[in-house]
């Protein structure tokens, strides 16, 4: 069998792929268990893209080290401007790059959502805090349409919403570890809106209030999770269940927290492994209903 030029180049930097192949199923099991059953160069390139996204999240949101994301930033110049830095994730990422039309700039744009978090500011609207949603999060989802679908500019409007939708999901879950860091993500306005006051939510107060508080962010987070499933028929085949499966598996994160009743301060909530399974039979059932 003659390899074509892309298939060789995944063969010569498997170690590299490998490297961030282990950063994803290190630290998003869930997502690496879907993912991973893709063809070999889809995978591969999901790998890649996530160990970049990781590696950006982590430089602030566990290490603090706006230096470490400096030069992960420096990097990426360097491989936007053609040369590829001596390391497996740029390495790897050229590869990807060379087969799959990736657009760069959101790379760039990621970074700069971490650094919103560098010189964190309250949203005071609802438009504020989507806005940074975009930023770290729906950067991801535009990365990765170019691996999912070869028509990506007929749904980056559902991957922006799809990414919103889980920054959202994140935010609801982590109320109280982002009290902890001296983030709240939660709108000065949205908060009052609701009849809440950010003195009940410094002392952890689970309320009518706070419930009609939350409940108006997961409202909004499952009405963009509507949208972005109308992508479905756009996605490649072989892709539609992974994909499917994150949406199901993250929107769920919602339901987990309403039935601990609202308690997001003082545990983090997870979707179990019989709900994960009983998700997983719906996903199936709602693909063969598609196709």
């Amino acid at each position: 069998m003659i390899l074509s030029e892309g298939d060789k180049m995944l063969e010569l930097h498997e170690p590299d792929f490998r490297y961030c192949e282990n950063i994803m199923r290190k630290h998003a099991k869930s997502f690496y268990s879907a993912f991973s059953k893709l063809p070999i160069k889809k995978a591969n390139a999901i790998y890649a893209i996530y160990a970049f996204c990781r590696l950006a999240d982590d430089a602030m949101d566990v290490h603090q080290d706006i230096q470490e994301l400096n030069q992960l930033e420096e990097e990426l110049f360097l491989f936007m401007d053609g040369e590829v830095p001596d390391k497996p994730l740029w390495r790897a990422l050229a590869v990807v790059c060379h087969i799959f039309p990736i657009e760069l700039r959101y790379f760039e744009e990621l970074i700069q959502g971490q650094k919103k978090d560098l010189h964190f500011e309250q949203p005071t609207s609802q438009a504020e805090l989507e806005d940074y949603c975009y930023f770290v999060a729906s950067t991801v989802g535009l990365m990765l349409l170019p691996v999912l679908t070869d028509q990506p500019s007929a749904v980056q409007e559902q991957a922006k919403a799809l990414g919103v939708a889980m920054q959202l999901t994140n935010i609801l879950r982590d109320v109280g570890e982002d009290l902890k860091n001296e983030r709240i993500y939660l709108p000065t306005d949205v908060i009052q809106m609701n009849g809440y006051s950010e003195k009940e939510l410094a002392t952890h107060t689970i309320n009518q209030a706070f419930v009609n508080l939350w409940e108006f962010e997961a409202g909004r987070a499952e009405k963009l999770y509507s949208e972005a499933l109308t992508m479905m028929p756009y996605i490649d085949e072989d892709c539609r269940l992974p994909l499917l499966l994150a949406i199901y598996y993250y929107r769920e994160i919602l339901n987990a927290v309403r039935n601990e009743k609202y308690q997001c301060f003082e545990k983090r909530n997870f979707v179990g492994t019989q709900r994960k399974y009983t998700l997983y039979k719906a996903a199936k059932k709602g693909l063969a209903e598609l196709k």
